[in-house]
Parts: structure tokens; C-alpha cells; sequence
């Protein structure tokens, strides 16, 4: 899947981490956990060992890239595996939690890798070694791309806060020992999100790449737009989660 998603097109990017990405664990949630609890009970360990390994796994992978849509794809995975742990608490802040990090996260992820691609189109290059001081020839991007990697990164305001806080309040009842370990992959996240924001953004110009780029134009601007709008507003308006009550609650009736 991060291979597909480094290769794709922008379009293809965006399906993949908008759609596709979460159709494994709406899978859990739709079959496993709603029609089988009785196996859903016998193999929770061995998810959550698996989402654990994953994890870290890919948060450290995710260190070492060189290729920025590659480190955003790598990402996605460490993302996806804390919305397994949330799914696997069977409680109900957990649950609601994955759902509202999945949606999250398919909008502060489709938005890096729209802005990540363009950059790409520009220089023909994705390495990140060649990129740095686009800041100032590249201001509108530079803002948009920070405010989508510190939604990327859970930073209160986002709607990826509010669903990794749902997700270490679920887990924290019934799993504290799992709570605290995978509060360091919030480390591992703002370390390699950072890097690549600063990496990029600061500096001196690269003179090789520098020649030909330009701010974004007026409809690249409004392809992003929206999904920063909804990364922050429904993180700052959290009034929607209501409508997940009734069947999160119908479903964990199943556990009481």
C-alpha cells in the first residue's frame, strides 16, 4: 500500500489515503467486532500485539526515508495501526475515536499529499535532500503546509486530536499499560512530520531547484482548501460525534 500510494497519481494518492486505507479497519468495526464477538474476544491480543509492532515498526521506517510521499504514505500505516488499538479497546470512547481519526486523518493525509505532488510536478524531483528554503518563494504553500502537518501530528484544534484523545481515553480504562507506551509514538510522529516541514521550508534556496517554482495557483489553493477547513472546524466543533453514539452503543450492547 505505501508503494501504491508513492507510484499513484495525485488523484490515486488521495483515493488511496482517503478511502481505500480505511476500508480494513471499517472491515473490523462492520464484520469482525458487529458479527463475531465470540472471535473478536479470542484474537483482541493478537491485534493489538500486531498494532503495537506496526506501530513502532512504521513510525521508525517512517524516520528514515529520503522520498517525501514516502514518508507521508509511512505514516499512515503508524496512524492506522493507534485506529486498530481504539477499535480493539471495545469501549466506547475508543471506538468513536478511530471513526473520527479515521476521518481526520483521510483529510489532513489527502491534503499532504495533494501539496507534496505539486511540488513534485514543479521540480520533478521527491527526494528531500534537494528541497529547502521554499518558504520564501513559496508562502501561501508553506502555511498550508504546516497547518496540514500539525493536523497530521494531533496538534490540539485538529480533529486528529480529538479522535487520538478518544482513543488514549478508551484504551486507558482496560489497557493503561498500552496507553502509556503508545503515547511515545506521538513523539515518533512530531519527529519525522517536523523534520520534513523544516527540512523544506527553511534554509537556504536550492539554487538547482529553485529556477522554476512558484506560489500555488488560485485552483490548486482551493483544491486544499476544504480539507483544512475540515481538519480545524470539526476539530474545534465536536458537536457531530453525537451522531455516532446510538450505534456505537447498539454494537458494544453485544460486549455488556
Amino acid at each position: 500500500m505505501p508503494l501504491a500510494r508513492v507510484e499513484a497519481s495525485i488523484t490515486g494518492s488521495v483515493l488511496l489515503a482517503g478511502i481505500l486505507l480505511k476500508l480494513g479497519t471499517y472491515g473490523f468495526f462492520r464484520f469482525s467486532i458487529s458479527l463475531l464477538p465470540k472471535a473478536t474476544l479470542f484474537f483482541m491480543p493478537l491485534i493489538q500485539s500486531l498494532s503495537m509492532i506496526s506501530l513502532f515498526y512504521a513510525g521508525l521506517s517512517t524516520i528514515r526515508q529520503t522520498d517525501f510521499k514516502r514518508l507521508i504514505a509511512y505514516s499512515s500505516v503508524s496512524r492506522m495501526a493507534v485506529v486498530c488499538l481504539g477499535l480493539f479497546s471495545l469501549n466506547f470512547y475508543g471506538i468513536v475515536g478511530s471513526f473520527v481519526l479515521m476521518l481526520a486523518h483521510a483529510f489532513s493525509s489527502s491534503g499532504l499529499f495533494i501539496l507534496v505532488t505539486i511540488l513534485y510536478n514543479r521540480n520533478n524531483s521527491r527526494l528531500i535532500k534537494y528541497f529547502r528554503g521554499i518558504s520564501n518563494k513559496m508562502p501561501i504553500f508553506t502555511i498550508l503546509f504546516l497547518l496540514f502537518t500539525l493536523a497530521n501530528i494531533s496538534f490540539p484544534g485538529s480533529m486528529n486530536f480529538v479522535g487520538e484523545m478518544l482513543i488514549f481515553l478508551g484504551l486507558f480504562q482496560n489497557f493503561k499499560l498500552i496507553t502509556i507506551l503508545i503515547n511515545l509514538s506521538v513523539i515518533l510522529s512530531a519527529t519525522y512530520s517536523l523534520f520534513l516541514y523544516n527540512r523544506i521550508a527553511f534554509g537556504l534556496e536550492s539554487l538547482y531547484l529553485f529556477e522554476i517554482n512558484r506560489d500555488l495557483t488560485r485552483l490548486e489553493f482551493y483544491n486544499v482548501l476544504p480539507l483544512i477547513v475540515c481538519c480545524f472546524f470539526f476539530g474545534l466543533n465536536t458537536n457531530f460525534l453525537n451522531l455516532l453514539e446510538i450505534p456505537v452503543t447498539k454494537i458494544l450492547y453485544i460486549y455488556v
